[in-house]
């Protein structure tokens, strides 16, 4: 019997933190408020010209390539005063 308990115990364990890094992995909110991280990519030829949250909404201005620019990867990170919880975006462009 408590080979079973343990055995659930482990099981609830893991589904709890494959819950928590779903969370943190995809969620604008839980990217800023949680410290989570986030990929975007653009759509294919659009240049990454800022980035900004408002609220708890992520905006993201672009525009087309130009004649000779290349692909880039972008990396948004919060630098918070405790130094925890800190969220990143990641922007990925592609031609």
């Amino acid at each position: 019997m408590k080979e079973k308990i343990g055995n659930l115990a482990i099981i609830l364990v893991i589904a709890f933190c494959v819950i928590v890094i779903g969370f943190l992995s995809g969620c604008h909110e839980a990217t800023r408020e949680l410290g989570g991280s986030m990929t975007i990519e653009l759509e294919p030829g659009q240049k990454l010209e800022e980035v900004t949250w408002k609220e708890t909404s992520l905006w993201y201005l672009t525009r087309p390539f130009r004649d000779g620019e290349e692909p880039e990867i972008h990396t948004f990170q919060e630098d918070a005063e405790w130094g925890v919880m800190e969220g990143t975006v990641t922007i990925i462009e592609s031609k």
